[in-house]
């Protein structure tokens, strides 16, 4: 399960409330920041404009590939440790806005972590440190440490019988 709070909503769809819970001007200062990241060749001024600008914890060495779409609303629940590699288009959400309630979770990603192209993180996951993500797959669960994971659903993708 992962480890989301949830936030019931009366009424229209929890999207339509989406500024009861978000400042619109926070909402629009993030997209922009995030868009310029998204086309930025510069690894350095990328990882810049996510911890000063949109107050991700973001460590050394990490690398954002060409096209990262991180959360607009709540990228300061985004933590990726050091020397790990998110790979081109690869979307993380640290919310998820349903019909009747919305949730926040935090997305943590450990250091020395591969994330494949075209991967989706979903909130309130965590991907243990050394671990690999296919790419395309839907993180929609915890993933250990040194696991090699991929799909959806999300499967461990090392063949049996086979060790580090």
């Amino acid at each position: 399960m992962r480890k989301v709070n949830r936030y019931p909503v009366e009424g229209p769809n929890a999207l339509w409330q989406i500024y009861r819970t978000v400042s619109p001007w926070k909402g629009v200062k993030n997209f922009i920041f995030i868009q310029i990241a998204r086309y930025c060749p510069v690894l350095s001024l990328k990882n810049v404009i996510y911890r000063r600008m949109l107050g991700m914890k973001v460590g050394e060495h990490a690398a954002f590939g060409l096209m990262v779409m991180v959360d607009v609303f709540f990228p300061e629940h985004i933590t990726i440790g050091n020397n790990s590699v998110i790979g081109y288009n690869t979307t993380i959400l640290a919310h998820e806005y349903l019909i009747q309630e919305y949730r926040i979770g935090k997305v943590v990603v450990g250091d020395r972590v591969l994330i494949g192209a075209n991967t989706t993180i979903l909130p309130g996951v965590t991907i243990g440190d050394g671990a690999v993500v296919a790419a395309g797959a839907v993180v929609h669960k915890d993933v250990p440490a040194g696991a090699f994971v991929g799909g959806n659903p999300l499967r461990d993708l090392r063949p049996s019988g086979v060790d580090e």
